[in-house]
């Protein structure tokens, strides 16, 4: 870790490592196999829900390095990595400053069995986007069909002790992620095969649940981080400090504490510190300023903190200080010369721009840190879920008086979304009255996959209550030799091509002439209420002769008068397919009705 040596002007910091991945694919056990702790068993559904930080120092990469380095010919001249494990590769976005994020390296986690799956892939396109350096670390090599785990922490030893076919099997699973990579613009490699690591990204095979290749993942950071990210990891101890503000804490015999990531500069006892709060920025002054040891992790420590006078740059702290009970969680702290310094006023537009967001209409969302709203704004966004008001904190009364202003006819709107924040019951029970659904979550995919199904189960109901409404579009082909009474009514076999269709319908022929009311509809003797595209169906028509006004091998629609088909295509056209809309259209257009 960097310490504090006297008149330097400058120094390396530690690199600052993002851990990224789909869910349940090993990104906290990785770095529990680095510091040998427990803290992904402590996480909702094994999930990291918050934002942590653990230094692993030099002297242990060295450790755990060992031979390897001699081999590689490298020399290590970091102070140390520290890891940042998110809750979801969203929350790397708000681990950011102006022009970017605070990330210098990435470690995408992917696991050997499951391959790609959606957050790889966006977890993948946000790395792309920030222009951020990263590796693949290939998780759960054990579970590869014959292997044996052996007592190293090198993959490159316990992979030669392998049967051929293990290997074999190995490469082929890294080789899909050669290929998945190549579709996102990324050539790649193992990490041992590359020849030149500007071009290709670094792929390791890894166990974090035997140690086996962690000397290579831990190795291939520090070299890589040491070759081109030397330029971005000097610090100046003239540069004021700044922190992203992970938590805010009551700690026995401190009062409220910050948890924080000091991604600049360097911070001092007694400096004045300003950050933002909802009523605006606020200036203190540090009393202490305390740390993790090495290898620990700052969200739940086996032990206790260590004083420390001064931080630099890269490092995870806590910030004793007064009137830290507003601090935002998620939001910038910077140190500053008094309470008139310029660079404050940064810090409200910053908790602004993202408590303003809003796409006019859609659901109110709720989180308990700045860090975590915005992570949720943007995934349900890319979700295609509209936020029409978002706050930090709980749930209260208000927010159920907002949402029920909105109409039942827009029923998916009538949802709050809570991403890690309790509800009081009261609160509850006032939105069960209100109509108001409130989806309460501490992983946040979670909540997008409940609000989903439950947005499903409206549209559903929406659409079985229009559909009973409107006349049914369809069109129908009446099939070969299946007549089975010419008239009075006439029994006729047919396959319903486009849409449905239901018995009291009126029927039309090719020229839209009308034939005669659908009078009921079976299938192996048996009743139905309804028919759907692709079924076979025999249908009984009135005031029909069969032969005459209809035969074999034709084709014939539903009658849709015009103001069901205006409804149909001004309000509901999202209940149709492409096809019933082509088709509703032609019906239009054949019974020389006006289009809407």
């Amino acid at each position: 870790m960097n310490e504090y040596n006297g008149d330097y002007l400058e120094l390396i910091r530690q690199p600052i490592v993002v851990v990224m991945g789909h869910v349940d694919h090993g990104k906290t056990m990785l770095l529990d196999s680095i510091r040998n702790t427990s803290v992904h068993k402590r996480e909702k559904g094994a999930i990291t829900q918050h934002i942590g930080a653990s230094e692993v120092p030099a002297e242990v990469l060295k450790s755990i390095g060992g031979p390897l380095i001699d081999k590689m010919k490298l020399k290590v001249a970091l102070p140390g990595l520290l890891f940042i494990d998110t809750p979801g590769h969203e929350a790397f976005t708000s681990l950011r400053k102006r022009g970017g994020s605070i990330a210098d390296i990435a470690i995408l986690v992917v696991d050997v069995s499951q391959g790609f799956q959606p957050q790889t892939i966006e977890a993948i396109n946000i790395l792309k986007e920030f222009k951020t350096p990263f590796i693949v670390a290939l998780n759960k090599i054990d579970l590869i069909s014959g292997w044996k785990p052996q007592k190293t922490s090198s993959f490159l030893e316990a992979s030669q002790k392998q049967a051929k076919a293990v290997q074999d099997d190995l490469d082929a699973k890294l080789y899909e992620v050669v290929s998945k990579l190549a579709e996102y613009g990324f050539n790649s490699e193992r990490f041992d095969r590359i020849t030149d690591f500007t071009r290709e990204v670094a792929i390791v095979p890894v166990s974090a649940k035997t140690h086996e290749g962690i000397a290579e993942v831990l190795i291939m950071l520090t070299g890589l981080a040491q070759k081109f990210l030397e330029g971005r990891l000097h610090i100046d101890k003239s540069a004021p400090g700044r922190a992203s503000i992970i938590e805010v804490k009551e700690v026995a015999g401190l009062g409220k504490t910050l948890d924080a990531i000091l991604y600049d500069g360097t911070l001092k006892v007694n400096d004045y510190i300003a950050f933002p709060t909802l009523n605006g920025p606020r200036v203190t002054h540090v009393r202490a300023l305390l740390r993790p040891k090495p290898l620990d992790e700052m969200r739940d420590p086996r032990d206790k903190f260590l004083n420390a006078p001064l931080v630099v740059a890269a490092s995870g702290i806590k910030i004793a200080a007064p009137d830290l009970e507003d601090a935002i969680p998620g939001s910038t702290l910077i140190v500053v010369k008094d309470e008139h310094d310029p660079a404050i006023d940064e810090l409200q537009s910053e908790v602004t721009s993202v408590l303003s967001y809003s796409d006019g209409e859609g659901v109110i969302v709720r989180a308990d840190t700045l860090g975590s709203l915005e992570a949720a704004i943007r995934l349900l966004s890319n979700a295609g879920i509209r936020v029409r008001n978002v706050g930090i904190g709980t749930v209260t009364r208000k927010d159920v008086v907002d949402c029920s202003a909105v109409g039942m006819q827009n029923k998916a709107d009538r949802a709050i979304l809570a991403f890690n924040v309790k509800i009081q019951k009261d609160v509850e029970q006032y939105a069960r009255e209100c109509k108001i659904r409130i989806f309460e979550e501490g992983v946040i995919y979670q909540l997008i996959e409940n609000f989903f199904e439950w947005k499903k189960e409206i549209e559903a109901e929406e659409k079985r209550n229009v559909i009973d409404k409107l006349q049914p579009i369809a069109q129908l082909y009446t099939l070969q030799n299946c007549c089975f009474r010419a008239s009075k009514p006439a029994v006729f076999g047919v396959k319903v091509e486009v849409g449905r269709i239901r018995p009291d319908v009126m029927l039309i022929d090719e020229n839209g002439r009308m034939l005669g009311k659908l009078r009921s509809i079976q299938r192996d003797k048996e009743s139905l209420t309804e028919a759907t595209a692709g079924a076979e169906v025999a249908i009984a028509v009135d005031d029909v002769f069969f032969g005459k006004d209809i035969t074999f091998g034709k084709r014939i629609y539903t009658y849709v008068p015009k103001k069901d088909a205006d409804l149909y295509l001004e309000k509901y056209n999202n209940l149709l397919s492409e096809n019933e809309i082509s088709l509703l259209m032609h019906i239009l257009r054949i019974t020389k009705q006006r289009l809407a």
